[in-house]
């Protein structure tokens, strides 16, 4: 019998790996066909395709040297949680080539084997701050998600 911590761990690290490599298919190929993934900065994608324009898109347009790392990944096979450490280096204008690092924690519906919906919580300010945004821009930012974390949303 297999063990669904051991299963998750490889499916993240499957995913993560190739999301730092910037290869989207890779990474869309770790969810089932209407999966969706929960970013923290660019809100939510739904489908292998979105996925993949995300991560090729979105994470590799806006910057670089991507490093993704877990630790403490639990799973019941259905469920999975772990932390992660997560840094890269900006290509946004006004914050070209500040290395950003933040630590989080990922939460993972899984279905056949595969992520049907992954989701994260980690301090949005901390990374806009080491990307050098002034305080106005880091404060309409975070007034912004603040607002769709009430129930409704937006």
């Amino acid at each position: 019998m297999s063990d669904p911590t051991t299963e998750f761990r490889a499916l993240s690290e499957r995913m993560t790996q190739a999301i730092c490599r910037g290869d989207g298919a890779a990474a869309a190929a770790c969810f089932v066909p209407d999966g969706i993934y929960h970013d923290g900065f660019y809100g939510e994608f739904s489908g292998r395709e979105a996925i993949r324009n995300m991560v090729e898109n979105r994470f590799h347009a806006n910057a670089r040297d991507f490093s993704w790392t877990l630790s403490d990944a639990l799973s019941d096979g259905s469920l999975g949680y772990a932390r992660y450490g997560f840094s890269y280096t900006s290509k946004i204008p006004g914050s070209v080539g500040a290395r950003v690092s933040f630590a989080g924690i990922a939460q993972v519906r899984l279905k056949d084997g595969l992520i049907s919906r992954y989701g994260e919580v980690f301090d949005r300010g901390t990374a806009l701050a080491q990307m050098n945004f002034p305080p106005e821009r880091i404060a309409k930012s975070l007034a912004r998600w603040a607002a769709e974390e009430k129930p409704g949303g937006k």
